[in-house]
């Protein structure tokens, strides 16, 4: 009995001494490998700033988000965008794009560029992505040359590259060069190519020609048609958002869109600095999704993209 009461004493003491952040005083779970941590307070996806948000679609089962302004923990800054992904992973799912699944509407915001603005030379471009609560979830950039920008212009080939709020690339898009003269049309039609992991294709975007009407075709990595995407007759905007549909293959019903919105007078006037939205079924294939998105940027480049140098 006496022994049992020494091994019990030295038990108590040693625990005494352990730093406060030892597993046993934390009664919360442990990530070493993310940046979520114990004690921080959490803002649910359907709450801002502890009200509900009425607008919110998604499912909030297994995400943790992060909240709204970054919060000191033990002499660290947390970033506003703390995102760990459900516990679930959905089948077929490229890595790092499972949130993808918890959402049916993704916001991409280009960046003003002050030189592009003051000398009209092109510079690279650069997005934030948004989900529908304004929190980031990912960056693009463009990855293209100066002479390539300067002669050729919206007609490029480019290559963007996506990267979550980690710095970790989870997705490449590049679209190769295509003649876009009047009399090409028909034979050089605009490809995409979405690959998730870089280095593994997860699908394409192709146009279809039309007389007057932009159309084009989502395909699966098998190259296979999965949704149709169709704009309007005049692809600009005056004061009001262009819409471009995204319908079911044989066009028979409309399933989302891919909206340019209307930023304002001065911004449409003196920059090509964009705002998309795009819409989405929620329980619509991540694969698909991220093909969507790769969408908006060709529609970027070919009808809202202008060349100040020419």
């Amino acid at each position: 009995m006496s022994k049992l009461m020494v091994i019990m004493s030295q038990s108590v003491e040693m625990k005494g001494n352990m730093p406060p952040h030892s597993p046993a005083h934390n009664t919360g779970h442990l990530f070493p490998n993310s940046q979520v941590y114990p004690g921080m307070p959490q803002q649910a996806p359907g709450q801002v700033q502890g009200k509900t948000n009425p607008g919110f679609q998604g499912s909030t089962d297994g995400l943790a988000a992060p909240p709204a302004t970054n919060v000191p923990y033990g002499g660290q800054a947390v970033p506003a965008m703390v995102w760990m992904p459900p516990p679930s992973t959905p089948a077929n799912c490229p890595p790092r794009l499972e949130y993808l699944s918890q959402i049916d509407q993704i916001l991409v915001h280009q960046q003003i560029e002050l030189l592009e603005i003051l000398t009209g030379y092109e510079t690279n471009n650069k997005y934030v992505v948004k989900n529908s609560l304004g929190q980031q979830i990912y960056f693009a950039a463009e990855q293209t040359d100066c002479c390539t920008r300067y002669w050729c212009g919206p007609a490029r080939p480019f290559t963007i590259t996506i990267i979550d709020n980690s710095g970790r690339e989870v997705m490449r898009v590049s679209r190769p060069y295509r003649c876009c003269s009047c009399c090409a049309c028909a034979c050089c039609l605009q490809e995409l190519q979405v690959e998730a992991p870089p280095g593994t294709t997860i699908g394409y975007v192709v146009e279809n020609w039309h007389i007057c009407l932009p159309k084009f075709t989502v395909l699966n990595e098998k190259r296979e048609g999965v949704l149709k995407i169709n704009g309007p007759c005049v692809a600009c905007s005056c004061c009001s958002d262009v819409d471009f549909q995204v319908t079911s293959l044989d066009e028979t019903a409309v399933v989302g869109k891919i909206s340019k919105q209307w930023t304002g007078l001065l911004r449409e006037a003196f920059t090509d600095a964009d705002n998309f939205g795009i819409q989405f079924p929620l329980d619509l294939d991540i694969k698909s999704k991220a093909t969507l998105f790769g969408a908006c940027f060709l529609i970027d480049f070919m009808f809202f993209e202008h060349s100040q140098n020419n």
